[in-house]
């Protein structure tokens, strides 16, 4: 398997879909050409990620090629996904974490990278607080060291933005690597429009991938 014509690598993520435009999952090259070949894919829409080609048809002595695009929708409709997204609650994680806040602080509002970031409970576990997104926030160490097992009000460390449970759309944008400006677009259309997260991009985060290097 080779590929040619590619303007982005192939580590790049694709975003996939059911046929209703729902985001499902993030998938490599390898499955997403496989989900060509099935004829899983109902359409495409994006950019054109790059070209997949295989081996050489001994009738036809044709070469296969496959063209795989930034977003691709797969037939079927994820109904345990449908009946369930309104009280999604994903995983939390430390990555999701940082991602949700865009790597900034919620105390000192400066941005840090991931590996001088920590997680705080806002509610401290020894006060009965739990380890769950509403009640948790990404802090610099500095600040979270300086919080201790105080609260904010009683440490005078006002949170400069709310913690908030990310739904199904968001947490995939979360877990995103490298996500291109038409897959951003398209899963922000999936927010609500009063998430948290609008503004938080809007505010914070660096401009989505558009080129590749």
């Amino acid at each position: 398997m080779t590929r040619e014509g590619a303007m982005y690598p192939l580590t790049q993520q694709v975003l996939r879909t059911d046929i209703a435009g729902m985001p499902l999952e993030w998938i490599d090259f390898r499955e997403a050409v496989r989900m060509y070949h099935t004829g899983q894919v109902a359409y495409t829409c994006g950019t054109p990620l790059y070209t997949v080609r295989g081996g050489i048809n001994a009738r036809t002595g044709r070469r296969s090629a496959i063209e795989v695009n930034s977003i691709v929708a797969t037939y079927g409709e994820n109904a345990h996904l449908m009946r369930c997204r309104d009280a999604y609650v994903p995983p939390l994680s430390n990555p999701a974490l940082f991602a949700r806040d865009a790597r900034v602080c919620l105390y000192c509002a400066e941005r840090f990278s991931v590996r001088d970031l920590s997680r705080d409970h806002v509610t401290p576990l020894s006060r009965g607080g739990l380890d769950v997104w509403n009640n948790v926030v990404t802090a610099c160490k500095r600040c979270n060291n300086h919080k201790a097992g105080r609260t904010p009000e009683e440490a005078g460390m006002a949170l400069v933005a709310v913690p908030f449970v990310p739904t199904h759309a968001e947490y995939i944008f979360l877990q995103g690597r490298r996500v291109l400006a038409d897959q951003m677009a398209f899963l922000r259309a999936h927010f609500p429009r009063s998430s948290p997260l609008h503004e938080r991009l809007n505010r914070f985060a660096p401009p989505p991938s558009t080129v590749l290097i």
